[in-house]
């Protein structure tokens, strides 16, 4: 731990880098009001601190920058979630009060917004719809041999996927098995279901026991949805840094792997090699579980830099979880 003049100088120097992008000299420090202590002495406790790994010189004649050490010592011991200004928080209540439709619509706007209100990527990972009661299945004619499957969830949620049919699977059978699928699904969770009750017409149960493969296959796939990659390539001067982030970043098992990560590990915020996907190590991710009637159903999280403004990453995660949560349950 930390004695207090350490600690303050050592939040004086992530606060200066975070906001300037610059290293940070000890005249720099000695200036501001809270330390009162002379440049000398500042340079004494900087060279402690670059000794015990919270702070890094990258060059001989520049000033220090934080190491992923320091970064969550400020984390842990002086960041606290921040208040969102009145117009960040009024921006958000007004999205989600106006959020209607599909909920996948609704998802990749939440990306949007978030990258927005913090400059930074965002990541927004959905439920599964295999935990989400079917409201209505529908299966569609697009010609003699193919049909799409249409499902309704009860979240608001629409998933279509492809069916192949068999000579004389005509729209009356397709609206039969489409009748007979809705009343067997109706209120149930497609991970509960693991057989159908006969309709008495062979030729309906084929076509109903393919389509329920086919809902599984979706059913069960991670919606995440990314916004705001042009901020990440904006934050970084080295290419090669930009162009991996980006490369990672259009991962969607990667990304889904990340957030689900640092949420299962109890964590809000893993900075740079703490979350151990490499080709990220450059930055740190602030997420926030969405929770729906006590259930864990997705996530929401900033990807930016290292030297973020964590309590302000951290305040917009949290209320955009929070408002995401409520209006998912309200459905």
């Amino acid at each position: 731990m930390l004695d207090d003049r350490k600690t303050a100088i050592l939040a004086a120097v992530v606060q200066e880098y975070i906001a300037t992008a610059q290293p940070v000299g000890s005249a720099s420090i000695a200036s501001v009001p809270s330390i009162n202590v002379s440049s000398a002495t500042v340079r004494s406790e900087l060279a402690l601190l670059e000794n015990d790994g919270y702070l890094v010189q990258p060059h001989t004649s520049a000033g220090r920058i934080p190491t992923d050490r320091g970064y969550r010592y400020f984390v842990d011991n002086l960041a606290r979630p921040g208040v969102l200004d009145q117009t960040s928080e009024r921006q958000v209540g007004e999205f989600f009060s106006a959020a209607h439709g599909r909920l996948e619509e609704m998802l990749h706007q939440t990306s949007n917004l978030l990258a927005e209100l913090t400059h930074n990527a965002a990541v927004v990972v959905g439920p599964r719809t295999e935990a989400v009661a079917v409201r209505r299945v529908q299966l569609v004619g697009l010609s003699e041999s193919a049909a799409t499957i249409v499902i309704v969830f009860a979240n608001g949620s629409v998933e279509d996927v492809a069916l192949d049919l068999l000579p004389g699977d005509t729209d009356e059978r397709l609206a039969v098995a489409s009748a007979h699928l809705s009343a067997e699904l109706d209120g149930r969770v497609l991970a509960d279901v693991e057989n159908l009750e006969p309709s008495g017409d062979a030729d309906v149960d084929r076509l109903a026991a393919a389509t329920l493969v086919q809902m599984r296959s979706v059913a069960t796939a991670e919606n995440v949805y990314t916004g705001g990659a042009s901020e990440v390539a904006r934050a970084f001067d080295a290419v090669d840094v930009v162009r991996s982030v980006l490369h990672t970043l259009e991962q969607q098992f990667v990304v889904v792997s990340l957030v689900s990560d640092i949420v299962n590990r109890g964590m809000s915020v893993a900075i740079g090699v703490e979350h151990g996907v490499e080709p990220l190590s450059a930055c740190s991710v602030v997420v926030a579980p969405v929770v729906v009637e006590g259930e864990h159903l997705g996530s929401v999280g900033v990807l930016g830099p290292t030297r973020m403004n964590y309590p302000q990453a951290l305040a917009t995660v949290d209320v955009v979880s929070q408002q995401l949560g409520h209006r998912i349950e309200e459905g």
